[in-house]
């Protein structure tokens, strides 16, 4: 019910089963609310409690009778990603088993960009699923489904019309009773609408959607807070609202393993210290000419691996302990 598994129940000690475990369903600048079989409450926080701290999708422990909080479990996974102007990071929901990375088959499907998602599934621990709305605007969405199934081995790619009834059948292994999935992607790409598919037409509520511009596929943000919902017949589902600038930071195991055709082939060059640009026997720049790896591909690679080294907080003082700045760019 709700998620709950074994990972959580192994963390309640003896002393806490008298408290009740609540799943925080949204999290707004001033309070939480959190959800569990019986129906949503409010969750009380103690003074000074910042809501920053908690993520759409935790799981925490709260009196039974006020419904105040007392402690947070562990996250198995989450999803966060770093923004211009903070120095930490932004939590955009936890607990996550599936990330859909929404796009449509228009102006707003863009590599680069659902690269970064990727990055931040794999980071964050959770199995990543491409979906292609809009699929019934265009005549043929085949070019826009190998594009995607090309950013990643083995990425699983989903093209529907989020209005559809058939999207419920076409996202079903993902969404199976105690399964969560999340939602990201650009606005107007059909996330809500893909929401309230998933919700069905007894949900209690129903997630605002909107247009988009014809000339450039932007759309408005619906959403503006992410919130959790029940997804029918199972599961549940956490709609995010839209990420207009989407920053690699901390994230070098995702670069690897997104770009793993690339990692695979740098120990067969003949310098360990390749930088795959104009060494001899270079076994990335032998694949490019080949045909077997796209130049743009690499590209992409050295942006990523760039940004990301020079967005990551690096450690000083004697023992490397205190994170004082970071890296400028």
């Amino acid at each position: 019910m709700l998620g709950w598994s074994d990972f959580f129940a192994a963390q309640i000690e003896p002393s806490e089963t008298d408290l009740a475990p609540r799943r925080v369903a949204s999290v707004h600048r001033a309070r939480i609310e959190g959800i569990d079989a019986t129906g949503p409450m409010e969750l009380g926080l103690p003074p000074n409690s910042n809501t920053a701290d908690f993520a759409v999708g935790d799981w925490v422990l709260a009196d039974p009778f006020s419904d105040m909080f007392v402690r947070r479990l562990d996250r198995k996974t989450v999803l966060q990603r770093r923004t211009e102007g903070r120095n930490g990071q932004q939590l955009a929901a936890a607990n996550v088993d599936t990330l859909f990375i929404v796009t449509s088959c228009n102006a707003d499907f863009n590599p680069g960009r659902l690269e970064r998602y990727l990055i931040m599934a794999t980071q964050a621990g959770t199995n990543p699923v491409i979906v292609l709305t809009k699929a019934d605007t265009i005549a043929d969405a085949n070019s826009f489904e190998q594009q995607a199934m090309a950013l990643q081995r083995g990425l699983p790619v989903v093209v529907l019309n989020a209005r559809s009834a058939d999207a419920m059948s076409a996202l079903s292994p993902w969404c199976r009773a105690g399964q969560t999935v999340a939602l990201v992607g650009s606005s107007g790409v059909g996330k809500s609408t893909l929401v309230n598919t998933l919700a069905g037409p007894a949900a209690e509520t129903i997630q605002k959607t909107g247009s988009i511009r014809e000339h450039d596929a932007k759309g408005r943000h619906t959403t503006t807070a992410r919130s959790l919902h029940a997804i029918a017949g199972g599961g549940w589902v956490i709609d995010t609202p839209g990420i207009r600038t989407l920053y690699v930071s901390d994230v070098t195991d995702g670069i690897d393993t997104l770009f793993s055709e690339i990692t695979d082939l740098a120990p067969l060059c003949r310098f360990r210290d390749c930088t795959h640009a104009h060494e001899p026997g270079c076994a990335v720049q032998a694949a490019i000419a080949t045909g077997e790896l796209a130049a743009d591909r690499l590209e992409r690679w050295r942006h990523l691996l760039a940004e990301n080294r020079d967005r990551t907080p690096v450690s000083s003082g004697p023992r490397g302990n205190k994170i004082v700045r970071k890296n400028k760019y």
